[in-house]
Protein backbone atom coordinates (compact mmCIF):
# COMPACT_ATOMS: atom_id res chain seq x y z
CA UNK A 1 0.00 0.00 0.00
CA UNK A 2 1.39 3.30 -1.09
CA UNK A 3 -1.14 6.18 -0.80
CA UNK A 4 -0.97 9.63 -2.55
CA UNK A 5 -3.30 12.54 -0.72
CA UNK A 6 -4.13 15.75 -3.33
CA UNK A 7 -6.56 18.14 -3.99
CA UNK A 8 -5.93 20.34 -1.01
CA UNK A 9 -5.62 23.66 -1.62
CA UNK A 10 -6.87 27.45 -0.76
CA UNK A 11 -10.27 28.24 -0.67
CA UNK A 12 -13.12 31.03 0.27
CA UNK A 13 -15.62 29.75 3.26
CA UNK A 14 -18.61 28.97 1.48
CA UNK A 15 -16.77 27.17 -1.41
CA UNK A 16 -15.67 23.50 -2.59
CA UNK A 17 -12.93 21.13 -2.39
CA UNK A 18 -12.81 17.49 -3.46
CA UNK A 19 -9.51 15.61 -2.17
CA UNK A 20 -8.40 12.34 -3.73
CA UNK A 21 -6.59 8.91 -1.97
CA UNK A 22 -5.10 7.06 -4.79
CA UNK A 23 -3.29 3.51 -3.72
CA UNK A 24 -0.24 3.65 -5.92
CA UNK A 25 0.99 0.36 -4.65
CA UNK A 26 -2.14 -1.94 -5.51
CA UNK A 27 -5.73 -1.56 -4.07
CA UNK A 28 -7.92 -1.04 -2.18
CA UNK A 29 -10.05 -4.23 -1.98
CA UNK A 30 -10.51 -5.72 1.99
CA UNK A 31 -9.25 -2.38 3.31
CA UNK A 32 -11.36 0.69 5.15
CA UNK A 33 -10.35 4.37 3.89
CA UNK A 34 -10.08 6.58 6.12
CA UNK A 35 -10.16 10.46 6.22
CA UNK A 36 -8.93 12.20 9.10
CA UNK A 37 -7.74 15.85 9.64
CA UNK A 38 -4.99 17.57 11.78
CA UNK A 39 -4.61 21.29 12.64
CA UNK A 40 -1.85 22.48 14.11
CA UNK A 41 -1.60 21.48 17.81
CA UNK A 42 -4.73 19.63 17.86
CA UNK A 43 -4.74 15.38 17.19
CA UNK A 44 -5.83 13.81 14.27
CA UNK A 45 -9.60 14.05 14.24
CA UNK A 46 -12.28 11.46 11.92
CA UNK A 47 -13.96 12.75 9.06
CA UNK A 48 -15.04 9.98 7.10
CA UNK A 49 -14.50 6.69 6.49
CA UNK A 50 -15.35 4.23 3.29
CA UNK A 51 -15.36 0.36 2.65
CA UNK A 52 -13.87 -0.97 -0.39
CA UNK A 53 -16.06 -3.44 -0.60
CA UNK A 54 -19.81 -2.51 -0.12
CA UNK A 55 -19.68 0.99 0.13
CA UNK A 56 -20.51 1.34 3.68
CA UNK A 57 -19.89 4.96 4.60
CA UNK A 58 -19.65 6.55 8.12
CA UNK A 59 -18.95 10.23 9.27
CA UNK A 60 -17.82 12.83 12.13
CA UNK A 61 -19.47 15.04 13.22
CA UNK A 62 -17.17 17.78 11.63
CA UNK A 63 -18.43 16.97 8.12
CA UNK A 64 -21.68 15.16 8.78
CA UNK A 65 -24.11 16.99 5.86
CA UNK A 66 -21.22 18.36 4.16
CA UNK A 67 -18.76 16.18 3.05
CA UNK A 68 -19.25 13.14 1.22
CA UNK A 69 -16.97 10.12 0.61
CA UNK A 70 -16.81 8.23 -2.43
CA UNK A 71 -14.61 6.08 -4.11
CA UNK A 72 -13.82 4.79 -7.68
CA UNK A 73 -12.91 1.00 -8.34
CA UNK A 74 -11.72 1.99 -11.96
CA UNK A 75 -9.39 4.56 -10.92
CA UNK A 76 -8.63 3.37 -7.47
CA UNK A 77 -9.33 6.47 -5.59
CA UNK A 78 -11.15 7.38 -2.82
CA UNK A 79 -12.60 10.48 -2.66
CA UNK A 80 -13.65 13.25 -0.22
CA UNK A 81 -15.98 15.72 -1.24
CA UNK A 82 -15.90 19.17 0.75
CA UNK A 83 -18.80 21.69 0.38
CA UNK A 84 -19.60 24.48 2.69
CA UNK A 85 -16.25 24.96 3.90
CA UNK A 86 -15.29 26.79 7.02
CA UNK A 87 -12.53 28.36 8.51
CA UNK A 88 -12.94 26.24 11.11
CA UNK A 89 -12.35 23.27 8.36
CA UNK A 90 -8.50 24.51 7.95
CA UNK A 91 -6.18 21.47 8.53
CA UNK A 92 -3.96 19.26 7.02
CA UNK A 93 -6.01 15.86 5.47
CA UNK A 94 -4.81 12.69 5.38
CA UNK A 95 -5.90 9.36 4.29
CA UNK A 96 -5.51 6.16 5.81
CA UNK A 97 -6.06 2.44 5.25
CA UNK A 98 -6.57 -0.14 7.80
CA UNK A 99 -9.33 -3.05 8.84
CA UNK A 100 -11.17 -1.35 11.49
CA UNK A 101 -14.48 -2.57 13.98
CA UNK A 102 -17.28 -1.09 15.41
CA UNK A 103 -16.47 0.09 18.23
CA UNK A 104 -12.51 1.78 16.60
CA UNK A 105 -13.27 2.93 13.09
CA UNK A 106 -13.03 6.92 14.40
CA UNK A 107 -9.34 5.82 16.16
CA UNK A 108 -6.22 6.45 13.60
CA UNK A 109 -5.03 3.51 15.36
CA UNK A 110 -7.12 1.60 13.21
CA UNK A 111 -5.42 2.61 10.21
CA UNK A 112 -2.00 1.12 9.20
CA UNK A 113 -0.86 2.88 6.07
CA UNK A 114 -1.19 6.82 5.37
CA UNK A 115 -0.47 9.07 2.77
CA UNK A 116 1.58 11.87 3.09
CA UNK A 117 -1.61 14.64 3.48
CA UNK A 118 -2.44 17.41 1.82
CA UNK A 119 -2.89 21.24 3.23
CA UNK A 120 -6.91 22.98 3.73
CA UNK A 121 -6.98 26.26 4.01
CA UNK A 122 -9.98 28.16 4.42
CA UNK A 123 -10.06 32.11 4.70
CA UNK A 124 -12.96 33.55 6.52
Amino acid sequence: VQLQASGGGLVQAGGSLRLSCINSAGTFSGFTTGWFRQAPGKEREFVAAIRWNGGNTVYGDSGKGRFTVSKDHAKNTVYLQMNGLKPEDTASYYCGVGRPILSNFRSPDAYYYWGQGTLVTVSS
